[in-house]
């Protein structure tokens, strides 16, 4: 018997009993049967826990698959997922599966599951898959596939991407890695779905886009869906330091053109971000081109006189005086 066949074995004995018998009685303890320690064992184990009421438990179900999965023989998890149907027992093969490829055992699995997120017949299936991925290192290894998904016909399965993106973002790279905030930026591009692009754009880290991606931001300001605009407007408000004067630049000048007090809103934030507390003259020229605005501008004039030095806190101000008044 190899050594992963021995851990398969002893992960199975010691995880097993436990998950047959969860707290509380969630549900009836099933018999143990011989074949338990196999992945169609362990599948058919999960399958029926899955019928619990706890959201908690459910969750313990998926992590013990994907912690199991690291032991499981890849061939026979592989034929699993292929051959599974239903739209939840994907999602969690397929993440078995993804976490196969995060800990360095195979390069190729996050592609096994990226080809069914892209191309299965169910867009159920497709989203299940698609949402496997999350917080994981999927956009280093399966291409194009982000620019892909977010064109797919089912809103489901958009919506799915656009998420991905977002918390692969935040979580997975802090929002400092270069390559992932310019994925984020082409696959909102890319995207049809106006709501899901200002989404991507609104909600990502873009402080190490690349001057290309920089360029896609400028040109999406012209779209005709406000929503767009408005993400677009967001996401200039965070970029690098060689790219903060341009962007400053033409948010001004939009500011002054754009007739959406949504984009108009997302415009002085970004200003107020580029800029900090050198941003006030700057508010105070445009404060009248929109008196629905004043109190807005007000707030940010108000919240950059404090002389707060980070974002997060700074934004905190703002919202609060804006309350205030």
């Amino acid at each position: 018997m190899t050594r992963t066949s021995l851990l398969a074995r002893a992960l199975c004995l010691l995880w097993l009993p436990s998950l047959l018998t969860p707290l509380a009685a969630l549900a009836e303890r099933p018999t143990l049967q011989p074949e338990t320690c196999s992945v169609e064992g362990l599948m058919d184990s999960i399958r029926r826990g899955l019928q619990s009421k706890s959201p908690a438990y459910r969750r313990y179900l998926r992590d013990l698959l994907k912690e199991s999965a690291v032991t499981l023989p890849e061939e026979q998890l592989r034929a699993a997922f292929e051959r599974e149907t239903e739209p939840l027992m994907v999602e969690h093969l397929a993440a078995a599966l993804a976490a196969k490829t995060d800990r360095g055992e195979s390069p190729s699995t996050m592609q096994v599951v990226s080809k069914r997120a892209l191309n299965d017949a169910d867009p159920a299936v497709r989203a299940a898959a698609t949402r496997a991925l999350r917080r994981t290192s999927a956009e280093e290894h399966t291409g194009d596939m982000y620019s892909r998904l977010v064109q797919d016909t089912s809103p489901e399965v958009r919506n799915e991407a656009a998420t991905n993106l977002i918390e692969d973002n935040r979580y997975v790279y802090a929002g400092f890695h270069g390559p992932a905030s310019d994925t984020a930026v082409s696959a909102a591009a890319a995207s049809s779905d106006s709501k899901v692009t200002g989404r991507i754009l609104g909600n990502i880290s873009t402080a190490a886009i690349s001057p290309e991606s920089a360029k896609t931001l400028h040109s999406l300001l012209g779209h005709d869906s406000a929503e767009v605009r408005a993400g677009a407007a967001t996401a200039l408000g965070g970029v690098p330091a060689s790219e903060m004067a341009k962007a400053r630049q033409t948010l001004g000048a939009m500011y002054r053109s754009e007739t959406d007090v949504g984009v108009r809103t997302a415009i002085l934030q970004s200003i107020a971000r580029l800029g900090f507390s050198s941003a006030v003259p700057e508010l105070q020229a445009l404060r009248q081109v929109d008196t629905r605005l004043v109190p807005e501008v007000d707030a940010w004039i108000r919240a950059l006189s404090t002389g707060l030095q980070e974002w997060s806190l700074l934004l905190r101000e703002k919202q609060r005086l804006r309350q205030a008044h």
